[in-house]
């Protein structure tokens, strides 16, 4: 089997992540950077947009995070998010995941019949992205999660960091040095989800 398979077979939902680090930010930040340049997209659109927060930033993403979702869930039943909140916030950064609008739109007026399918095409280089990035950091040893607290982060977080209005979130990857070993994990039969033409 090939080593890239054997990369994604490794990359793994982690849950237990701690401020340890495992590598220096300047090497975070260039696997992001790289990850960004060479990730496919439609029209070669290149429409996806990162922001990368480490060590005190990342804190602050968390709390802004949990100080948002305060103000929707009960106070009675908050326990169980602040427990998700402080596991994200244990973590030794995150990369935030966006798709900038105004060069989605921007094909949809440029083809037309294309129009419907900018979006959906949109949110698929956006995934690939994201594995990408989830890839090489669990090669370089960091455990990582995808979170979604879009939209209700999106204002608070755009006013944190200065983001672009047309950026919009997609989702939130906390990482850091894995406290825990995911468990087995289970498949559904590939024969059910792949067909061979003969």
């Amino acid at each position: 089997m090939s080593q890239f398979i054997d990369l994604l077979k490794n990359r793994r939902s982690v849950y237990g992540i701690s401020k340890e680090t495992v590598i220096s930010d300047e090497k975070i930040e260039e696997i992001v950077k790289e990850a960004v340049l060479h990730t496919p997209s439609a029209f070669n659109s290149q429409s996806s947009r990162v922001l990368l927060v480490l060590n005190e930033q990342h804190d602050k993403l968390w709390n802004i995070t949990e100080d948002t979702l305060k103000k929707v869930v009960p106070a009675e039943n908050f326990g169980p998010t602040a427990e998700k909140m402080a596991g994200f916030r244990a973590g030794y950064g995150t990369v935030l995941f966006f798709e900038d609008q105004a060069v989605v739109e921007g094909l949809q007026q440029q083809f037309e019949l294309y129009k419907d399918n900018f979006p959906v095409w949109s949110n698929q280089s956006n995934g690939m992205l994201q594995l990408v990035v989830w890839t090489a950091l669990a090669n370089e040893g960091f455990g990582a999660t995808l979170q979604h607290y879009n939209p209700l982060i999106d204002d608070a977080v755009k006013a944190e960091w200065n983001i672009p209005a047309s950026w919009k979130l997609i989702g939130q990857m906390p990482f850091g040095k894995p406290t825990v070993q995911p468990g087995e994990k289970q498949f559904a039969p590939a024969e059910d989800r792949m067909k061979v033409a003969k």
